[in-house]
């Protein structure tokens, strides 16, 4: 069995009296999910002497922005989500560490490779949009977080 460590961002956009979600389609599976990924092991010089990692947050950030084109700050930590999955014959136990998070700039059309398809979609529409159960999950925390904030 082997541990992966993830973290990314749920994004959320007012414009118009209107709360917009940032979701993102997949290049490889296709599945509409939140931009995350690996959190990575940082360069000689900017290192976290304890562990040579970026923080949760430093990977969350870097991610959505990689993968969307959209550069936000955090609001607030969410529930991480842990799931199961194989990969080459390995068996993977995956925690991703999502984050609520505001919109600051940037175009959706800047996007990377990983991704074919980047949208902001209406807060109701969420929900039907996602494909896989633990974004489901997270964004159930989120949307409650969201819908009391405003």
């Amino acid at each position: 069995m082997k541990l992966e460590f993830s973290a990314g961002g749920i994004v959320v956009k007012e414009e118009a009296n209107k709360m917009f979600i940032l979701v993102a389609q997949h290049s490889q599976h296709h599945g509409w999910v939140f931009p995350k990924g690996l959190i990575e092991k940082k360069e000689s010089g900017i290192r976290n002497q304890e562990s040579g990692r970026e923080t949760k947050e430093e990977a969350a950030l870097r991610e959505v922005e990689e993968e969307t084109g959209i550069k936000s700050k955090i609001i607030k930590p969410l529930q991480p989500v842990t799931y199961w999955y194989n990969f080459e014959g390995s068996k993977i136990k995956k925690t991703v560490y999502y984050f609520l998070m505001e919109y600051v700039s940037g175009d959706t059309k800047n996007h990377d490779w990983e991704m074919e398809n980047v949208e902001w979609i209406d807060i109701d529409e969420v929900e039907n949009k996602l494909t896989y159960k633990s974004d489901k999950q997270v964004w159930q925390e989120a949307k409650k977080e969201i819908v009391s904030n405003h």
